[in-house]
């Protein structure tokens, strides 16, 4: 069976650099490393109820030390994020993503609430745009424009090294700029 990026990318997969190859690995990963999460501060109520709903991190931090186990289950592959504070509080954002055709992928927060996004390989770097939110009401995706939830979403993942990667997540408001980022440099572990 095709790993997820095996199956969105296609033959793309390959283009790919050896660190991010491994981060996309179909068998069971983590990606060790330290994150950073920046939002403005008017935006944390906001957060705080996402969060409620399995979306993103709503604490703000640097260089916070992080491990994000990846396995595939059928054709989902889930994503279990643990991040640690300095004052020994830890922070978990669990989700999974599914192909959906046409090199995009479905991150899902929840069972209902995903992205979806198109993701693409530019010069050995992967690109993910977001395309929609999508709700899931039996088979059927409901679709929502991001402008109407959020903002645009772009994350980008690049080689560091042959085994290490750095990724950039950022979501731009067309009328209030950027509302949330997270960033970091990992490398991965298979199991």
């Amino acid at each position: 069976m095709k790993g997820l990026m095996q199956q969105a990318l296609g033959d793309d997969c390959e283009k790919l650099p050896p660190s991010l190859q491994a981060h996309y690995h179909q068998g069971n990963t983590s990606d060790i490393g330290h994150m950073n999460i920046d939002y403005p501060g008017f935006m944390q109520p906001y957060f705080s109820l996402l969060h409620l709903f399995g979306a993103l991190v709503n604490r703000r931090g640097r260089q916070l030390p992080t491990v994000v186990e990846k396995s595939m289950r059928g054709e989902r592959q889930h994503w279990r994020r643990t991040i640690r504070y300095p004052n020994g509080k830890v922070s978990r954002f669990n989700s999974f993503w599914v192909a959906a055709g046409d090199n995009q992928v479905i991150e899902f927060v929840n069972p209902i609430i995903g992205l979806q996004m198109a993701i693409k390989v530019e010069d050995g770097q992967l690109h993910y745009h977001g395309v929609k939110f999508v709700v899931k009401l039996g088979s059927r995706l409901l679709p929502i424009p991001e402008c109407l939830i959020f903002g645009h979403t772009e994350i980008v993942e690049v080689a560091t090294d042959a085994r290490h990667f750095a990724m950039d997540y950022r979501v731009n408001h067309p009328l209030f700029g950027q509302l949330f980022r997270y960033w970091g440099e990992f490398e991965t572990v298979r199991e």
